[in-house]
């Protein structure tokens, strides 16, 4: 899974905090934003006289490492980032690493602003646990976002001048799609890339589509074992992905290809459509600044429900529950998710900011993506889960249809069979 979807920060106690009350020690992974964060962390101590200090530390994975061994010796930072899914997420919590932000981000300031009202509503979700949920996590919000993303896709509009096709019309539904692919294959237009060899990405996709054909509450309702995924509308799905074979829409290697991967393809125009993340828009022009491409919906297959789509917040941050610094570490991040930092932020690393007030000046192929955050939905934000043995076999199966090893029957009576396994171990 992707850092944008699971990134959430967690916080515990610092050494180095107690010996300076007046410093906010904030620990991240984020190696292309701490130029930024430290210019912000100068900024802040000026208006505020509050020191904030970065700390970077990277890869990811070594990062994530850092936060678990941390944790265990109680040395964790007033304000940082771990890596991993909802459920981690929770543990921390429930292990009282975690201050609940839920008061402070109702709270008005000196103006009557509240904190809460100026962040996008999705992207705060992402770090909520709401009532009687799974994890047995107190009620409240204990996150927030400095960022937020979507995964849509991007089109060439070079490649589309080309082939004789409106580079301002991508198409909306599934047949237009089709229609237009068929077009660029004639003009022996490259088509389709993503990084499918990432199988996250697949179920992104997959999801997509089986919201938009059935509906979120009946792909809940197969998560909780009401539906079988023998139902026509999942062989139908599944079937999306047969007709990608069939019609040679994807780049050559594209079902076994990594992200960063796919990114070059696109980005080098030997693609005329990618399925990514905004996070690709900074991407793609350090790879290529002149690169002509606009943002669409995965195409829908009924255009009575809206097509939803995986985002909410990118990577968040939360105050450490046993720091002695937690007032100033708000006081921080509340202006850090204000309209100016915000801002600055999103201009330096090309990010979408978490602000709503702060989208005005993000280039226009960027807003393109966040002007569908009304539809984003995240594995991390839903009532019920899939079993991760299930949904692997879900994702592979696709891929065995589109390498064109089992069809999309097979596959959905395979993926039925080990979701009845699982049920009965449950």
């Amino acid at each position: 899974m992707p850092i944008f979807i699971a990134a959430f920060a967690l916080a515990g106690c610092g050494s180095k905090n107690v010996a300076d009350p007046n410093t906010v020690t904030v620990w991240h992974w984020m190696s292309d934003r701490d130029e930024a964060f430290l210019e912000l962390a100068r900024r802040f101590e000026a208006e505020t006289q509050i020191k904030v200090r970065f700390e970077l530390y990277a890869p990811s994975e070594a990062y994530a490492q850092r936060v678990k061994a941390s944790a265990q010796t109680n040395t964790l930072p007033d304000v940082y980032g771990v890596l991993g899914e909802k459920r981690d997420f929770a543990s921390f919590i429930n292990s009282g690493y975690v201050a609940d932000l839920t008061q402070a981000l109702n709270a008005a300031d000196a103006a009557g602003s509240v904190w809460k009202d100026g962040v996008f509503e999705k992207a705060l979700s992402v770090n909520e646990f709401l009532p009687e949920n799974e994890y047995s996590v107190k009620p409240g919000i204990y996150g927030v976002p400095i960022d937020v993303t979507t995964i849509q896709m991007v089109y060439n509009k070079s490649n589309y001048a080309k082939a004789g096709l409106d580079p301002e019309k991508p198409p909306v539904t599934w047949d237009e799609f089709v229609a237009h692919t068929r077009v660029l294959k004639e003009k022996g237009i490259p088509r389709m890339v993503s990084g499918f060899g990432e199988i996250w990405m697949i179920e992104a996709l997959a999801t997509n589509f089986a919201m938009n054909a059935m509906g979120e509450e009946k792909v809940f309702d197969t998560f909780r074992g009401k539906v079988p995924y023998t139902d026509p509308d999942w062989v139908r799905v599944l079937g999306l992905f047969k007709q990608m074979a069939d019609e040679g829409m994807l780049v050559e290697g594209t079902v076994t290809m990594v992200n960063k991967t796919a990114e070059q393809t696109f980005a080098n125009e030997r693609a005329t459509y990618a399925f990514n993340g905004s996070w690709g828009i900074n991407v793609y022009k350090g790879m290529n600044p002149e690169l002509k491409y606009g943002a669409m919906l995965p195409p829908s297959l009924v255009t009575s429900r809206p097509m939803k789509i995986w985002g909410g917040a990118g990577s968040s941050f939360v105050v450490n529950a046993k720091s002695p610094n937690a007032e100033n570490a708000m006081k921080f991040l509340r202006w850090l998710t204000g309209p100016e930092a915000q801002a600055y932020l999103s201009k330096e690393t090309v990010n979408l900011p978490s602000s709503k007030t702060a989208l005005k000046d993000v280039p226009p192929v960027l807003a393109e993506f966040a002007d569908d955050m009304q539809n984003a939905t995240h594995p991390n934000v839903y009532p019920v889960h899939e079993s991760p043995v299930v949904t692997e076999a879900f994702n592979k199966g696709i891929q065995s249809i589109l390498i064109g090893e089992k069809t999309p029957e097979q596959i959905a009576q395979e993926v039925q069979r080990i979701k009845e396994k699982e049920s009965k171990k449950k």
